[in-house]
């Protein structure tokens, strides 16, 4: 996506302008204009000569921000540019404009209202009618001058043929001065012929004082909503501060500060207790904690050795260290957080999208509704006064700005609130759709568990200690994960594994080894029981028998555990039970998925019975066993016939799957925040995050409707009370003073998302959900790499699994069954394939995305995208022309050769 700034709008007729001014360019896929930022993003591949130019045809201006990669002087450039694009600098110009204005509107309002109404003292010439109207209308003519703005905007969009709101404020203020300056010289001709009964009569209907007083209270409206549109990017403007400005250049041992933009990849810098880490980078001398707040938004230290890596923006609190930096410039983890979040900034919510098609229309309908008004009153019998009265509080309380800002002030807030937790949003959509998910799909390894296996029982038919020094010297030598769970096991109890000969290994059974004049055994317990077996004089001491040992080894495989057994020539040493154990805020975080009313699915590739021990302990509500990892993207389509579907994985492995998913949540991300797969990026490994992000996104949801319900509340009410409907006859300057109030009001309402503790699950809701359909089979296409069900019954917090060898599968109510991806009935398809040629893809993730486009067109039933071939085959079910497949795949910025 290139971003663009974007200047010269004022509500949202303006973006919506802009927006469809762009989106005629050709080669241009998408386009978003944020009237919050001042920015625009555009995909496709126009060029931005031709984007800049559709602009400027529009009436507005526009610049690039900069390209795709720069080196770190060049990125230091433009993020000051950003934070000087971001810096408030309307409130100071409203600021003055708006004493001027209210200066000399004081003094007309002494002598128009003060004077004429309540007989506040004058100088005698102001008791001369055409006197005072003449006075009046110099300064209306000064305030005019004040707030030429308004008239310059206006009138030019109107030349456009695209009104916006200060359209409809020129015309207001415009017509009431136009009127009042008609009388004028009605008043003039009056008392030339000495008609002073005409003099006092016109002389109490001008309104000059209303057209000051109309440029004046928008004014204060324009001067207020800056003020509360400029704190919704303060999280995105503290996170632009938070970046160093020099570093300590370590050469040839002696250090020297040099400015940021010097450091490159290899360089040595040092830092300082107190410092900021000025660049991404690995330690290489030192011990020290590090505060990382800024970028996780957990406070407490995280300590660094020799090895660890680093972040830029973070602050070292105790020792010295010298690093090595590894990403700088744009690559830095504080820059891609920072890009993230501008990104989904000037990307558009589907809620936005209503908003936007009203105000694109707005404007003009309220132009006509005002010339309606005007020739209805006049047919009504009414005096033009009273008809060009209501006519111009029609056009002055009007407001579209409510409207355009109702949806994006919401989402930057939003934005902002995650960023500092740790939760990045990749889009405005993206933020949304998880508000409205109604299933999470969990990944076992990584996400539930803590992806490392831990020895959790020790049964030992002897000392416990030698028991484990024993283990430990048969596992020293190998990879395998159980076996480092052993060799740690040992370590954690000061024990060091010593060296075993002739080792030989059994793959999938286990290993033997040669050690102190005997053989030592491990391995799973089949194998051990088949080398009792050949070794026929079996000593068992306290296992008396195989059946000891396998009821053992059965009960520990139930609980979720995989049992190694350990045997030294004919004697059987005992049992360590070794499982990938569950993060400690695993359960509390699924307790609060679920008390938000989502269906929560684990998914895992063990076999039922360690799936079911596993999801009983942390209380989801549906375990899916033995899903190889490419077939978790079938589970997922499969899923998602019951509604929204969210995936929470480790971004890597769980690509296909993430972005098949309504929202793709990648978790544990760490430095890499700009992963590609998912549409939402946890920074920390922990599960209670994904569900403060769902709560976060409700939220940002409620304030959105709350937002969308008052702009169009406000119009609805008040645009037929300025008509005069409600037999309340509305001064202009009161509709100006309602409107300027109306914006401020949505602004103050989204900053009210900064109060919310997202981490607090007492207010949570449970929401209904709709399903997208009452059929449960999984679709076409499934096979039998996507698992099987574990059904799991719950009797209050109990629960219960399967028992051994059961196939884990108890009853069909739309779950995924083996059934389900083997047996599909494709009897009566008439199926045609196309094949593309896609050039761009490097990787899996590339392959998703292709993949996730084309399954989005209608007729196309499947895809498979392969980075290796450079192909995409699609499957389709009715014909699709091939200008439709392959602008779908150049929208995701890869090529297809036609």
């Amino acid at each position: 996506m290139e971003q663009y700034n974007v200047t010269g709008m004022s509500c949202a007729a303006c973006s919506a302008r802009v927006e469809k001014a762009v989106s005629g360019v050709k080669g241009v896929t998408s386009c978003s204009v944020s009237l919050l930022t001042n920015s625009m993003g555009v995909e496709g591949n126009a060029s931005a000569e031709e984007i800049i130019k559709a602009v400027e045809d529009a009436g507005y201006g526009a610049s690039l921000r900069g390209g795709k990669r720069q080196v770190a002087e060049d990125y230091s450039r433009q993020l000051k540019e950003q934070q000087e694009a971001l810096e408030d600098k309307e409130s100071p110009k409203l600021a003055k404009r708006l004493a001027a204005s209210v200066i000399v509107l004081l003094i007309l309002m002494y002598f128009s209202m003060g004077f004429m109404m309540w007989g506040w003292p004058a100088p005698k010439a102001f008791e001369n009618h055409l006197f005072l109207g003449l006075f009046e209308m110099l300064l209306t003519i000064i305030v005019m001058i004040i707030n030429g703005r308004f008239f310059i905007n206006g009138f030019r969009s109107l030349m456009h043929l695209a009104p916006n709101m200060d359209a409809l404020v020129a015309l207001g203020a415009g017509t009431a001065f136009l009127y009042s300056t008609v009388e004028m010289f009605v008043m003039i001709n009056a008392m030339g012929n000495g008609d002073h009964e005409t003099v006092m009569k016109y002389g109490m209907n001008l309104y000059f004082e209303s057209a000051a007083m109309i440029l004046t209270l928008i004014t204060i409206g324009k001067l207020l909503e800056a003020k509360s549109k400029g704190r919704t990017t303060d999280a995105l403007k503290s996170l632009m501060k938070l970046s160093p400005k020099t570093a300590l250049l370590v050469e040839n041992g002696r250090e020297r500060e040099v400015p940021i933009e010097e450091i490159t990849v290899g360089d040595v810098f040092a830092v300082k207790p107190g410092g900021s880490i000025p660049v991404d980078g690995e330690v290489i001398e030192g011990i020290t904690s590090v505060n990382e707040a800024a970028l996780t938004g957990e406070s407490i230290p995280v300590d660094k050795k020799e090895g660890d890596r680093v972040s830029a923006a973070t602050v070292n609190q105790s020792g010295y260290i010298r690093c090595r930096a590894l990403r700088v410039g744009e690559d830095t983890t504080l820059s891609q957080i920072i890009k993230m979040v501008s990104d989904a900034a000037a990307t558009k919510a589907p809620l936005a999208r209503i908003a936007d098609k009203v105000s694109g229309v707005f404007v003009p309908a309220v132009m006509g509704i005002a010339l309606l008004t005007m020739i209805g009153w006049l047919i009504a019998g009414q005096d033009f006064t009273f008809a060009i009265e209501r006519a111009i509080t029609v056009l002055v309380i009007s407001c579209p700005c409510a409207l355009g800002l109702a949806t994006p002030v919401a989402i930057m807030v939003g934005n902002g609130v995650g960023a500092k937790n740790g939760i990045l949003y990749k889009t405005a959509a993206g933020l949304e759709n998880l508000g409205r998910t109604a299933i999470v799909a969990l990944d076992k390894t990584g996400t539930i568990t803590k992806g490392e296996p831990e020895a959790t029982d020790i049964l030992a038919d002897i000392d416990e200690k030698e028991f484990l020094r024993l283990a430990a010297t048969l596992e020293k030598h190998s990879e395998h994960p159980l076996a480092k769970a052993v060799c740690r096991e040992a370590a954690k109890a000061g024990i060091e594994p010593q060296e075993a000969g002739h080792l030989e290994v059994f793959p999938g059974n286990g290993l033997s080894a040669e050690f102190e004049g005997s053989m030592l055994y491990g391995g799973n317990p089949g194998y051990i029981i088949n080398v009792m077996d050949a070794r026929r004089d079996n000593k068992a001491g306290a296992f008396k028998d195989r059946e000891t040992l396998i009821t053992s080894c059965d009960r520990l495989a139930n609980s979720g555990k995989t049992p190694l057994v350990f045997a030294k020539d004919n004697e059987l040493l005992g049992i360590i039970a070794v499982a990938d154990t569950i993060k400690d805020d695993s359960p509390e975080a699924i307790r609060q998925l679920r008390g938000m009313g989502l269906k929560v699915v684990m998914l895992t590739g063990d076999n039922s019975i360690t799936a079911g021990a596993i999801g009983q302990k942390a209380g989801v509500d549906e375990v899916i066993a033995g899903v190889l990892p490419d077939g978790k993207e079938e589970v997922i389509r499969s899923l998602q016939k019951d509604g929204r579907t969210a995936m929470i994985g480790d971004g890597i492995n769980d690509a296909p799957a993430l972005v098949r998913a309504d929202s793709g949540i990648a978790i544990g991300a760490g430095t890499d925040v700009a992963i590609d797969a998912g549409d939402i990026v946890l920074v920390k490994s922990r599960l209670t995050d994904a569900a403060a992000a769902v709560r976060l996104s409700r939220a940002t949801i409620r304030n959105i409707h709350q937002n969308l319900f008052w702009a169009f509340f406000y119009n609805v009410i008040c645009i037929p009370l300025a008509m005069g409907l409600y037999g309340l006859e509305m001064k202009p300057m009161y509709g100006a003073a309602a409107m300027s109030l109306s914006s401020f009001f949505v602004c103050m309402n989204a900053l009210r998302i900064n109060l919310i503790d997202i981490y607090d699950p007492k207010h949570d809701k449970k929401l209904r959900q709709k399903r997208r359909s009452d059929s449960g089979t999984a679709n076409e296409g499934n096979n039998g790499n996507a698992g099987t069900k574990v059904n799991i019954e719950k009797t209050g917090s109990e629960s219960k699994s399967g028992g051994l060898g059961g196939s884990g599968r108890t009853e069909n109510n739309g779950a995924i069954t083996d059934k389900d991806f083997k047996d599909n009935n494709t009897e009566g398809k008439n199926n045609m394939t196309k094949t593309l040629k896609v050039e761009g893809m490097m990787c899996e993730h590339c392959e998703a995305r292709v993949k996730k486009a084309l399954e989005a067109i209608d007729g196309v039933e499947s895809a498979t995208a392969s980075h290796k071939e450079g192909t995409a085959v699609v499957t389709l079910s009715k014909d699709v022309d091939d200008d439709v497949l392959a602008s779908a795949v150049e929208a995701q910025d890869y090529k297809v050769i036609r």
